[in-house]
């Protein structure tokens, strides 16, 4: 019985480390491919796409999120701190991978209050009141239709001028950007949100140790 014991014992340690070593192993793999961000029709980096910090940082962080994401809700601070720990050696690139019902709109509503130079406030609220908007778990009555009239009420306490941002969201275009950033996504095989890419290198597991972590990898070269 005792001999028993100690080879299941043994056993449960040969998995346990074989676990360790193959999820290593995996990050290491995925983590050590970097995507060229270097020409204007790259699927990683766009002309137009939302930045945050200097254009010659020495470290491009590139984050494809989804406005309705509680993921990208929760983590929203903690890269804004990440951004202000590294105190200009990180420039942030906002991508959009719409996966939820209101996603594309409240996407296209942030877009349209950059226009009035409110774009990162407009995200930062849309995260707070994400459960006043959402489609997902966490919306008191669950949003079917785009929640447009919440937006521009959310346009009102930034001081934004409704009427532009209204005609701005009845355009296409942001709309067209959208639908662009989630294919370009989609071509380097984003599934999920937040998922980020450091200098073209994607982040394998979710977590602020981890991007610190490829961070500081990428400002040691």
């Amino acid at each position: 019985m005792k001999n028993q014991i100690k080879i299941l014992t043994l056993i449960g340690m040969v998995v346990v480390i074989a676990a360790v070593i193959g999820a290593s192993y995996y990050r290491k793999s995925v983590q050590s491919e970097r995507k060229s961000f270097a020409s204007n029709d790259n699927p990683l980096v766009r002309p137009d796409s939302q930045t945050l910090g200097p254009a010659d940082a020495p470290v491009t962080v590139v984050e494809f999120l989804d406005p309705e994401c509680e993921s990208c809700r929760e983590f929203s601070p903690r890269v804004k701190k990440i951004l202000r720990d590294y105190n200009g050696k990180i420039r942030l690139v906002v991508r959009y991978m719409p996966l939820h019902t209101n996603s594309v709109a409240a996407a296209v509503a942030t877009e349209a209050a950059g226009e009035q130079g409110k774009y990162w406030e407009m995200q930062e609220l849309l995260f707070e009141r994400q459960s006043e908007w959402g489609s997902g778990h966490g919306a008191p009555s669950g949003q079917h239709e785009p929640p447009l009239a919440l937006f521009e009420q959310y346009a009102r306490e930034l001081g934004l001028d409704v009427e532009k941002l209204r005609d701005s969201v009845a355009q296409s275009r942001h709309t067209v950007k959208v639908d662009r950033d989630k294919k370009d996504g989609q071509s380097l095989g984003v599934s999920k949100t937040p998922t980020f890419f450091v200098n073209g290198r994607q982040l394998a597991r979710f977590s602020e140790a981890d991007l610190r972590s490829l961070i500081d990898e990428e400002l040691m070269k």
